[in-house]
C-alpha cells in the first residue's frame, strides 16, 4: 500500500520550493505543470475483449446488488445479472454476451484489497446485445426516471461512484449543475469526452433537469480546457437554460462543495445535501450515460478511462465494467521503469495493490508510476507548526489540529473542528514541509468513528428494560431512601432469661471475657447495680488486652 504522500512527492510533481504556487485566497493549489498534454489531444479509442470480464456486484463500498443469474447461465451485453438491495443499491449488467463460469470473491479495485462478491464471464466473441428498452414516461416524472435509472445501473462516473438515481429527489430544485472541471493532475477522460461527444452531455443535463425541474443548468469547466469549452458552448448554444462558465484551474476546483460554490455562492455544511439549498451536481460522464440510458435504453456497462504515465502509447480508451487491469494496462505499453500503478490522480488515488481488480464504474485513470516520476519521499518527521497547511484547505477547516487529534486518539475532538467536512483533496499532505501523510490520519480518523458507530449501533444480547420496569426500581429506591430506620426486635421471654442466666453465671466466676482476660473480683449475685460494675468492669479488662495485644505486634512497614 502505498500512502498520499508517496503520490505526491518529487520535483517532477511540483511539490512547494520547485514552482508549486498555492494560493492562499483561493484555497487550493494551482501546479506548474498538470500533466495532462500528454493524453488531452488523442481521440478515445477502444480496446480489446480480455479473455474474461470481473463483474462485481458492489457497486461501491457502501451499495451491493443481488446476483440472479446461475453459474452456466449464458448472458447477452446489457443483460442484468444483478437486482439492486435497497433504495440506495443500482442493478449490474452483463459488459458483454459469454457464459457465466463463476459466482465468487475475487479482489476488488480498492485501497483495501480485500476481494467481493462478483461474476467471472467468459466471454464468446460475438458480443450480442439484448433488445433495448428506453424510457418511455413523461420527461418531468421524477420517481418513474429516478427508478427507471436505477434498473439501469447508473452511478457517478466522477470517481465516488455515487448512485445516480438518489440524486434525483423528488423535491424540485433550482440549479443544476455539470461538472466538468476534472481538475486533478494526468486525468483527460472528461476533456476527451467534452470535445467528442458535447451534445450528449447536454442533451443528458437537459434530461436531468426536466426529472428535478431545474430552473437552470450551468456547466463549470476549467479555464485550461479551451477546446472542451469551446464544444459544450457550441452543443449548448439551443438551449437557452444551459450556461457553460470556465472556472480558475486551481486544485480542487472541481469538489463538489467547491464547485457549488464557486459558480453559485452557496456553501453546503457537512450533514447536509446540496438538495437541501435547491442545488444538484452531476459528473459529465454521467450526464451522457443518463441520455443514452433514457433515449436508447442503454444500461450502464463501459466508461472512458485514462491510460496514462510511464507509457508509449498513453491515452483514452472506451473500457467496458469488469475489464482486469492486468490486460488493460497492456494497452498504453508500460515502461520497462514503471515500478507501480495508480488508480485514480496522484492526490486521491492510490497503488492498486492486486492487478487482477477490475475497473469498477468509479475507475477513471490509471497511471504508470515510476521513480522518475513519481520518486520516493522523505522521511515523515515531526510536525514543526508552520501552518503552511491550513490556507490551502478548501474545506477552511485546522489540518494540523485534526492531525493531532487523530494521532491522539481523540476523535470527539476531532469531530468538534469538522473532521467529516474534510474532503480527502490531500493539499495539506501537498504543501507539508514535513511529509506527513495527512490525509491519512484523517481517514483513520473517519474509520474509527464508523466503527463505533457501527458497534453502538448493533443490538444488544440484553433483554431491554421497559419504562414501566425502571421506574418501578426507581420507587422502590426512592422507599427505601426515605423509609424510617427499622425498629430493634423484641426479646422473647426466652433470650431475656438466657441473658439474665449469662450476667448471673459471669458475675459468680468472676470472668466474662471472650479473650480470657482476667476480670474483677465478682459482687454480690443478688445486687444489680453490683452486676452493672461487673459487666462494666469486664468490657474494659477486655479493651485493655487488647490494646496490650496490638502493641505487642509488629508494625504495617515490617510484615513479610
Amino acid at each position: 500500500m502505498v500512502f498520499l504522500a508517496d503520490l505526491v512527492s518529487g520535483e517532477h510533481f511540483g511539490r512547494p520550493g520547485f514552482g508549486a504556487e498555492t494560493l492562499p485566497d483561493r484555497r487550493g493549489i494551482a501546479f506548474p505543470d498538470y500533466h495532462k498534454q500528454e493524453t488531452a489531444d488523442i481521440p478515445i479509442r477502444n480496446v480489446a475483449m480480455p479473455s474474461h470480464y470481473i463483474v462485481p456486484l458492489r457497486v461501491n463500498p457502501r451499495f451491493t446488488a443481488r446476483p440472479i443469474v446461475d453459474i452456466g447461465a449464458r448472458v447477452r451485453k446489457g443483460e442484468k445479472i444483478g437486482e439492486p438491495e435497497g433504495k440506495f443499491g443500482v442493478a449490474v449488467h452483463a459488459p458483454t454476451s459469454g457464459v457465466i463460469r463463476d459466482l465468487g470473491h475475487y479482489p476488488m479495485t480498492h485501497v483495501s484489497g480485500l476481494p467481493a462478491l462478483a461474476y467471472f464471464i467468459e466471454p464468446d466473441g460475438k458480443d450480442e446485445a439484448i433488445e433495448p428498452t428506453p424510457y418511455r414516461g413523461a420527461c418531468d416524472d421524477t420517481d418513474r426516471i429516478r427508478d427507471f435509472l436505477q434498473q439501469m445501473g447508473l452511478a457517478g462516473l466522477g470517481g465516488a461512484a455515487f448512485p445516480s438515481h438518489a440524486k434525483v429527489a423528488s423535491s424540485p430544485v433550482k440549479t443544476l449543475i455539470i461538472n466538468g472541471a476534472e481538475c486533478e493532475p494526468w486525468i483527460t477522460c472528461d476533456d476527451r469526452l467534452m470535445r467528442e461527444h458535447a451534445a450528449e452531455i447536454v442533451a443528458g443535463a437537459c434530461d436531468l433537469a426536466a426529472a428535478v425541474h431545474a430552473l437552470e443548468v450551468l456547466i463549470g469547466i476549467e479555464d485550461n480546457k479551451p477546446q472542451a469549452i469551446a464544444a459544450m458552448q457550441a452543443a449548448a448554444a439551443n438551449h437557452g437554460a444551459v450556461t457553460v462558465v470556465a472556472i480558475p484551474t486551481i486544485y480542487p476546483a472541481g469538489g463538489e462543495k467547491q464547485l457549488i460554490e464557486r459558480l453559485t455562492g452557496i456553501e453546503v455544511p457537512y450533514g447536509h445535501l446540496s438538495a437541501e439549498f435547491g442545488v444538484l451536481v452531476f459528473n459529465v460522464g454521467t450526464a451522457r450515460a443518463v441520455h443514452r440510458a433514457l433515449t436508447d435504453g442503454e444500461p450502464l456497462t463501459e466508461r472512458v478511462v485514462t491510460l496514462t504515465g510511464a507509457a508509449d502509447d498513453p491515452g483514452n480508451r472506451w473500457v467496458r465494467i469488469g475489464h482486469p487491469i492486468a490486460e488493460l494496462i497492456l494497452e498504453m505499453a508500460p515502461k520497462p521503469e514503471v515500478d507501480r500503478y495508480l488508480l485514480g490522480g496522484p492526490m486521491t488515488g492510490f497503488a492498486i495493490p492486486d492487478l487482477d481488480a477490475p475497473i469498477l464504474k468509479g475507475s477513471n485513470c490509471i497511471i504508470a508510476a515510476s521513480p522518475a516520476l513519481f520518486p520516493p519521499p522523505p522521511p515523515e518527521q515531526p510536525c514543526i507548526r508552520c501552518g503552511a497547511c491550513a490556507p490551502v484547505c478548501p474545506a477552511r477547516l485546522e489540518p494540523m489540529a485534526l492531525y493531532w487529534f487523530a494521532r491522539a486518539q481523540q476523535f470527539g475532538k476531532a469531530q468538534e473542528f469538522h473532521l467529516f467536512d474534510c474532503i480527502e483533496c490531500g493539499c495539506c499532505a501537498y504543501v507539508c514541509p514535513a511529509h506527513i501523510p495527512l490525509v491519512d490520519y484523517y481517514r483513520y480518523a473517519k474509520s474509527e468513528i464508523w466503527e463505533r458507530e457501527r458497534e453502538k449501533a448493533k443490538p444488544s444480547n440484553r433483554k431491554p428494560v421497559s419504562n414501566s420496569a425502571i421506574t418501578a426500581w426507581n420507587g422502590k429506591k426512592r422507599k427505601k431512601r426515605h423509609a424510617p430506620p427499622p425498629k430493634p426486635p423484641k426479646r422473647s421471654d426466652d433470650s431475656k432469661r438466657k441473658r439474665k442466666s449469662l450476667i448471673a453465671e459471669a458475675s459468680a466466676n468472676g470472668t466474662n471475657d471472650r479473650d480470657g482476660a482476667a476480670s474483677p473480683s465478682a459482687p454480690n449475685a443478688n445486687d444489680a447495680a453490683a452486676r452493672k460494675k461487673a459487666l462494666v468492669e469486664a468490657a474494659l479488662a477486655r479493651a485493655r488486652a487488647k490494646r496490650a495485644a496490638e502493641a505487642t505486634e509488629p508494625s504495617g512497614e515490617n510484615r513479610e
